[in-house]
């Protein structure tokens, strides 16, 4: 035997007690449908945000139940411990706790369990006879011009029915047809309504209600006479009675059952309101078909507008003289291109004549020619004579570079800036001995060197 359970594929599934817990929830409001439960109440617990949590139990079991705010709010009966009961509700889970629980719509004292036990048996029995067949109802017209109201014409559901048709802005037209709605002789009364209506034969459809109550309230609606008187109409009817956890075998018989008087009315004018947006979304494209087809020919005619001006003789006179005005100033521009780049190539060859003329060339020679003498002065002798130096020549005039070329006695020249001396050597200095600082020249002398 597997530990877990295989799914198709080789995959095994777990579920998490989450999931589980959802599972089970799943089944449990979608496996049993809402319904009436007797019992005593016990362990009742008031919460300060208004909701009323208790248990329902009898000798052989136990049921968790909750009262919300709202549906407790709107209860006869005050609950304690002890009391016997008769609710309705739904059966739920609370995740949390992973405990089921009745969602608590309608109280009644276990009194009324009379009434509750003649409901049932009376709906068997007009159900074996086929009255609540769905076969049997028949299909709403879509937009019914003129409806009944079957109901009292002092109560809040028939000033919230037409509130509701004014907003929605039916245009049919709304007949109440009076009757009492609560009370002894309320269902022969509404019953004698219907008949009324099939006589007079103006209706499209019948809708009959009044807002919600208890049980005892509604069992106008429950009685046998109405039910037939119902099921029986040649209009189709709309049963519209209390809200939406109260149902009465009105309900069961009626060609569809709205949860309140409110929504009948939603539900009669909703074919209407849908109607007119149809109609208003059409009037809508139509307008901007129309808006498009007029400026589409409006484009077409200027464009043949146009085409007329261009193809008449003054425009072609008009299209000619900006021709020829375009030519012309095309002619000019190029004319006054050609001569520019005329200048441009004059310009050119006189620089270039002008580098190539014989004035610049010997120009340019003479300077480098002044150059080059200035150069050789700068290393001439007479300019080294006139910084300074002195040059010294042998008896034969030539040049003596090094004192080792003295002659032992002689003369020598020596050749200054401004003039030559004759100079004679007497002897030479022996070794030790000071030789003269500066010996006197005096025309030809002599000097000791």
């Amino acid at each position: 035997m597997a530990l877990f359970e295989d799914r198709p594929g080789g995959e095994t599934r777990v579920s998490s007690v989450t999931e589980f817990t959802r599972r089970v929830k799943t089944l449990l409001e979608s496996g049993l449908p809402a319904g009436w439960v007797r019992g005593e109440v016990s362990n009742v617990r008031h919460q300060s945000s208004g909701h009323v949590y208790f248990s329902v139990k009898d000798a052989g079991a136990q049921l968790s139940a909750v009262l919300f705010r709202g549906d407790a709010a709107r209860q006869d009966v005050v609950l304690r411990d002890g009391l016997q009961v008769v609710v309705f509700g739904q059966v739920s889970v609370y995740e949390a706790r992973g405990q089921y629980q009745l969602i608590v719509r309608a109280v009644v004292e276990d009194g009324v369990g009379r009434l509750q036990r003649e409901f049932e048996a009376l709906k068997q029995r007009l159900a074996a006879e086929g009255l609540f067949a769905p076969e049997r109802k028949r299909p709403l017209p879509e937009m019914p011009r003129c409806v009944g109201f079957i109901t009292s014409p002092t109560g809040a559901a028939v000033q919230d029915f037409i509130k509701i048709m004014k907003r929605r802005a039916w245009r049919g037209q709304l007949v109440i047809l009076p009757a009492k709605v609560q009370g002894e002789g309320a269902a022969v009364e509404m019953a004698g309504q219907i008949q009324v209506a099939a006589k007079l034969g103006r209706f499209d459809l019948l809708v009959i209600g009044r807002g919600g109550g208890s049980l005892e309230d509604l069992w106008a609606f429950n009685e046998e006479v109405l039910v037939r008187a119902v099921a029986g109409s040649p209009i189709p009817i709309v049963s519209a009675v209390g809200h939406e956890i109260d149902f009465t075998l009105c309900d069961f018989a009626a060609d569809l059952r709205a949860e309140t008087p409110s929504a009948a009315a939603e539900l009669i004018s909703s074919r209407y309101v849908a109607c007119v947006e149809r109609v208003a979304q059409a009037a809508e494209r139509l307008w901007r078909e129309t808006e498009d087809q007029v400026q589409r020919g409006r484009r077409r005619v200027d464009h043949a507008r146009s085409r007329l001006r261009l193809l008449s003789p003054a425009a072609r006179l008009e299209q000619g003289y900006l021709k020829l005005d375009d030519l012309s100033n095309r002619l000019a521009a190029a004319g006054a291109r050609r001569l520019q780049d005329h200048r441009h190539a004059v310009a050119q060859l006189r620089s270039e004549l002008a580098r190539r003329s014989p004035e610049r060339r010997v120009e340019l020679e003479s300077h480098r020619l002044l150059a080059l003498w200035k150069r050789l002065q700068a290393a001439s002798p007479q300019s080294v004579l006139n910084r300074g130096f002195a040059i010294v020549r042998d008896a034969e005039g030539t040049p003596v570079m090094r004192r080792a070329a003295l002659p032992a006695r002689g003369e020598v020249q020596v050749e200054f800036a401004d003039g030559t001396a004759r100079l004679k050597r007497s002897r030479s200095a022996t070794p030790g001995e000071a030789r003269p600082q500066g010996p006197a020249l005096q025309g030809e002398g002599e000097v000791r060197l």
